[in-house]
């Protein structure tokens, strides 16, 4: 898998006007296309723990997640590919 330089610009995914049914798959389809080091921004209207429980058990420890606005309105997290089989402890809350 590529690896990103650092200063790489990321993109928005902002899924608050996408039919429920469509977000999830519309985010996989993005991760999976994102290089080792890149992240994007996601806009979501609830918090989104069961997009993050699917994350936990697609990709355990291949994913940086960072919540950056906690609601009430607006959740806006950081989220981030890391390489295959490298991942951190597990003590910390990014997974």
């Amino acid at each position: 898998m590529n690896t990103v330089p650092a200063g790489t610009v990321a993109a928005t995914i902002d899924v608050r006007q996408i039919p429920p049914a469509q977000r999830h798959g519309l985010i996989f389809q993005h991760f999976e296309s994102l290089p080792v080091g890149a992240w994007f921004e996601l806009h979501s209207d609830h918090e989104p723990l069961p997009l993050k429980q699917q994350f936990q058990s697609l990709w355990p420890g291949q994913f940086d997640w960072e919540v950056l606005e906690a609601g009430p309105q607006q959740w806006r997290l950081r989220i981030g590919r890391r390489p295959a089989g490298k991942s951190c402890c597990g003590c910390c809350s990014g997974n």
